[in-house]
């Protein structure tokens, strides 16, 4: 079982996010490696609003591979090469996420695997069967 909070005594998140979540009982953890924007026959966005879309669909299938969807999420951490605007990113985000809120941290980096990406998302998830 998971539960997902925000302590009193600490500021309100300041995105769809949550501080902290506790894993109990018997969950099966899923660990994926970071997910560029490389869609499946191997293209790459030049956009990285898109490359951030194409990321977390490409975390979605390695969820549904281990049947878990995006509720299992318990923690994502986006690495960013450049700006993105911030209100799309949030918008995509909470679009694709469908309101769950798991931990998250976002870094801005000097570069990724290849001048390429722009974006890499690493996640966890977890699930009790």
């Amino acid at each position: 079982m998971k539960e997902f909070r925000n302590p009193q005594d600490v500021h309100e998140p300041l995105g769809s996010y949550s501080h902290q979540v506790e894993i109990r009982e018997n969950e099966r953890m899923l660990v994926l490696s970071g997910q560029v924007g490389m869609r499946e026959d191997g293209t790459v966005p030049d956009d990285p609003l898109e490359q951030m879309d194409v990321a977390l669909e490409n975390i979605f299938r390695n969820l549904r591979a281990a049947n878990m969807d995006v509720r299992d999420i318990i923690k994502l951490t986006y690495y960013l090469v450049g700006e993105i605007d911030t209100a799309k990113k949030r918008e995509l985000v909470v679009s694709k996420l469908q309101g769950h809120k798991p931990c998250s941290t976002l870094l801005y980096v000097a570069g990724l695997a290849s001048p390429v990406y722009k974006v890499e998302i690493d996640a966890w998830a977890s699930r009790s069967d």
